[in-house]
């Protein structure tokens, strides 16, 4: 997949298939888009989104999101889309006049078809909609494909509501909406150490401040590395039994895998909420914690296995 970042800069010259928005967690909604473009077999599939910028300040709950750019880039290859057009939120690409940006998309971009939801809005203040755009694909030529806003349970899916779910720690409807289960995406780091003297050696990882996570405590896991799938169990929060401080991390203990895997990276997969993160008083109580954490494990994997469910 070619990364483009400056749309006044960048040109693309053969036909092209575009969606555009904010993408932010992938979900079903998103999908529809992404298949319509993905199936005009003689256009090069593209994506226009914002840039994902990293915050080193504090954020607020509200303020992460569900994927970021790194996840949605790696998310997207896997798709198969041929480009991503992300940009940044600048101030000259808010002030384009809404012909200006179709204009721009069509001869800059070669657009030829175009994918988007019912409540569209695009250029200056949001003043481009879909009746405007459906006036120039007939003026310019390009394909326009309307797509209605796909509910579930009679709520309308979108990056606001699973956000809302994922706050609530409700992951199994999270990965309802999703089309696919939640995950973390990143590098995997030295941790103290207290699991693998234990007997239950652990890796860790520290997500990005932008990524929003489920509250703190155990969940039943996927583990991905080198393109397998492992089971595992994962503890979000700041392990208050051994230090109770510092920044939230993600410790996985794999359930059927040895090998030193540091500084690799890992995709942990989040299927079912266990229990809350709490303090134990000793490290006794917190391995039998950890065993009976592990046999609820393996029994969600178990009757998974025994209704015929494959991995994601």
């Amino acid at each position: 997949m070619i990364i483009l970042n400056d749309f006044f800069q960048n040109r693309i010259e053969e036909p092209t298939a575009f969606t555009i928005g904010k993408f932010d967690g992938l979900h079903r909604g998103h999908e529809l888009l992404f298949e319509d473009v993905l199936a005009q077999k003689e256009c090069l599939p593209c994506i226009l989104t914002f840039k994902i910028s990293p915050r080193v300040a504090i954020l607020k709950e509200e303020d992460r999101n569900l994927i970021t750019a790194e996840e949605r880039r790696k998310e997207l290859e896997r798709k198969g889309l041929e480009y991503l057009l992300e940009i940044p939120a600048s101030e000259e690409f808010f002030a384009l006049e809404p012909e200006e940006f179709i204009h721009i998309l069509y001869d800059h971009f070669h657009m030829r078809y175009l994918a988007c939801g019912t409540d569209f809005s695009f250029g200056k203040k949001g003043l481009g909609n879909v009746e405007l755009l459906r006036k120039l694909s007939k003026e310019l030529g390009f394909r326009l494909c309307v797509e209605e806003k796909l509910t579930d349970h009679e709520k309308e899916i979108s990056s606001t509501l699973i956000r809302e779910e994922i706050k609530e720690g409700h992951i199994l409807r999270v990965n309802e909406l999703l089309g696919y289960p939640y995950f973390i995406w990143g590098r995997i780091v030295h941790g103290n150490h207290i699991g693998t003297g234990m007997g239950v050696p652990t890796i860790n990882q520290l997500p990005p401040e932008e990524k929003l996570l489920p509250p703190n405590g155990v969940y039943v896991t996927e583990v991905e590395i080198h393109g397998k799938i492992y089971h595992g169990i994962s503890n979000v929060g700041v392990k208050p039994t051994v230090q109770n401080q510092g920044p939230i991390g993600v410790e996985t203990y794999i359930l059927d895998f040895k090998e030193n895997v540091y500084e690799e990276s890992a995709r942990v997969i989040f299927l079912e909420y266990v229990r809350e993160e709490r303090k134990f008083d000793s490290l006794d109580a917190l391995k039998e914690q950890i065993r009976k954490d592990t046999d609820f494990a393996f029994r969600f994997f178990n009757h998974r296995a025994s209704e015929g469910n494959s991995n994601p």
